[in-house]
């Protein structure tokens, strides 16, 4: 019996990376599992399949896009008539550009805080009822170390970031006394399939090897110098949900190996 069995989770932007690890860690502990996101429609039935044949959960996919707020309503209301109930809605679906805020595109800024702030406000308003109701819920947002802190050239991402942390903080007070608890969680850089594919070029651009680019370049604000792992964010998702962790909430869990300590 794991920790999660019977309960039904909801995961954005879950096809693969951070999101992927923390649908994948939800099924480990017994959840049903919604995944949402992007990519090719076979590698996605092969995750959701998967999912289903590791642990012995249901898993669907919702293909519901999240700049649009009336899909994200109906992707939270479809996932609850599915399986029951939504117990545990993670807001990790998110984008990234940059450029400097005189030369940012209006249409990118734009989607950056639909798909990274306003999806996750759609989500959580059409979830919430559900889990007042039940008289249990987990809510967790996926932020990042610039809902800390700021870089160059990241206005939207950041200022996204930052909304999420805000967000988070109004929702746990919202439903403090109704067994909810809001949280999110705030990685430096991730290793992932996306982090990984960045290296060739800037190794180019840079003249630089793999090494320097890792350590100068993508790892230059983490003073340990490594990155975190989907696992070990996947593994802070499944706590928060966790009885050991009903007193947390409102609190935004910074793993960015230091960055946010300078």
């Amino acid at each position: 019996m794991g920790s999660l069995t019977s309960k039904n989770a909801l995961v954005t932007g879950s096809t693969s990376g951070i999101g992927l690890a923390i649908a994948r860690a939800f099924a480990a502990e017994g959840a049903n599992v919604t995944i949402n996101g992007l990519g090719d429609a076979d590698a996605i039935e092969k995750e959701r399949a998967a999912i289903e044949a590791d642990f012995g959960v249901k898993c669907r996919y919702s293909g519901a896009n999240m700049m649009n707020g009336e899909e994200v309503t109906a992707m939270v209301r479809e996932a609850e008539d599915a399986f029951g109930s939504l117990d545990v809605l993670v807001n990790n679906a998110g984008i990234q550009f940059v450029a400097p805020i005189e030369e940012f595109p209006d249409d990118k800024w734009e989607a950056i805080i639909r798909i990274n702030l306003l999806a996750a406000f759609y989500a959580i308003k059409a979830a919430i009822p559900g889990m007042k109701a039940r008289k249990w819920g987990r809510i967790i947002n996926t932020s990042s170390a610039h809902a800390l802190v700021a870089s160059p050239f990241k206005s939207a991402y950041v200022s996204a970031k930052h909304g999420i942390t805000g967000l988070t903080k109004t929702i746990a007070l919202e439903a403090a006394r109704d067994g909810v608890t809001v949280n999110s969680i705030a990685p430096g850089y991730v290793w992932t399939p996306l982090v990984e594919k960045q290296i060739p070029e800037t190794m180019k651009a840079r003249n630089m090897t793999e090494e320097q680019v890792k350590h100068d370049v993508l790892l230059a604000a983490q003073p340990t110098k490594e990155f975190v792992t989907v696992d070990e964010v996947a593994a802070i998702a499944v706590f928060l949900c966790g009885d050991a962790a009903k007193q947390i909430t409102g609190t935004t869990l910074s793993v960015d190996g230091g960055w946010t300590a300078e």
